[in-house]
């Protein structure tokens, strides 16, 4: 609350005028001048506003009491505490000043409470009053005015630490997902684009069952079937066996469990996979290759047509 009379007339005079008028006993007592006929103002609160605090927090309330000094001087007695639902008083402290406002020179006197706020919400600093005491007996009475404060719970950073967890868990969840479908449809797509160059060179030995080579064509249908099980198995091979197997063209023996480790497909031991019962159906197939690598008879053109049947069932491959 701030009040304030344009025109102040003196404090002093306006007492001692009460008091003379209180020297006749007879005389009924004076009516007390208000505050605002002496020019005394009241303002709670700091400038700009009660700003928000937290539970627990202990902030500073001022009140000031100002008046125009016109050579007197006056005595402010608090008599009341800043203890409401919620607010603690746990300290006062005051502070007296002179400025001049108008030409006019003002002396105040401010009174910081320190409060603590101990539960959340919207509370109230209740009014502060204050006595002038005077040359009558009977004191001047001051009120300030009521404030509201808010009041709000400690932030707690958990619950947003937990959902910028879980935000970054699904985004790495979405991105190994997106990851492993698009390293999937690569797979395929590689799988695919060897399927049609294999059925392509399947077809090129077809055109030529009858014109080339026997022995010429079942070796390079002994080249075709190699990279058909060397892409059906990849770079891991399979199992090789009790014999054991090299590793592409590393030469490091596997031992008995070990795994073919095959570098190219020419690195493939078809002979070794079908003893080893791995490629299950090919036998004949693989005994007409073993007999071109060293010097078979020559075939007929039929008979190769025969073969590359066979060869493209056990492929899984179609014309």
């Amino acid at each position: 609350m701030n009040v304030e009379n344009e025109v102040a007339p003196d404090s002093d005079a306006a007492l001692v005028a009460g008091a003379e008028g209180a020297s006749d006993s007879s005389v009924a007592a004076p009516e007390m001048p208000t505050p605002e006929q002496l020019g005394i103002s009241v303002v709670s609160g700091p400038e700009g506003g009660m700003p928000a605090v937290t539970v627990g927090d202990t902030f500073e309330f001022p009140v000031t009491v100002s008046w125009s000094v016109q050579g007197s001087a006056l005595l402010v007695v608090p008599t009341s505490s800043a203890n409401a639902k919620g607010l603690t008083q746990v300290g006062v402290s005051q502070e007296s000043a002179r400025s001049v406002k108008d030409g006019a020179e003002i002396a105040s006197i401010t009174f910081t409470y320190k409060i603590v706020a101990e539960d959340t919400g919207s509370l109230n600093i209740p009014a502060m009053r204050f006595e002038i005491p005077t040359q009558v007996g009977r004191p001047i009475d001051l009120r300030s005015e009521s404030v509201p404060v808010r009041v709000n719970e400690p932030f707690n950073p958990l619950p947003f630490v937990a959902g910028v967890v879980v935000a970054v868990c699904v985004l790495f969840a979405g991105l190994w997902r997106a990851r492993r479908r698009s390293a999937a449809r690569a797979a395929v797509a590689a799988r695919s684009a060897a399927e049609n160059a294999l059925r392509e060179r399947m077809m090129v030995l077809k055109q030529r069952v009858n014109v080339a080579d026997s022995r010429e064509w079942l070796l390079e249908l002994e080249g075709a079937v190699k990279e058909f099980v060397f892409e059906k198995y990849g770079a891991a091979g399979v199992n090789s066996g009790a014999s054991g197997a090299k590793s592409g063209t590393s030469g490091v023996n596997s031992g008995a469990e070990g795994a073919v480790l095959w570098e190219s497909a020419a690195a493939v031991n078809l002979d070794a996979l079908v003893k080893e019962g791995k490629l299950e159906g090919w036998e004949a197939i693989v005994e007409e290759f073993a007999h071109a690598r060293y010097g078979g008879g020559k075939r007929d053109g039929f008979e190769n047509r025969e073969t590359w049947k066979a060869a493209m069932r056990l492929m899984g491959l179609e014309e």
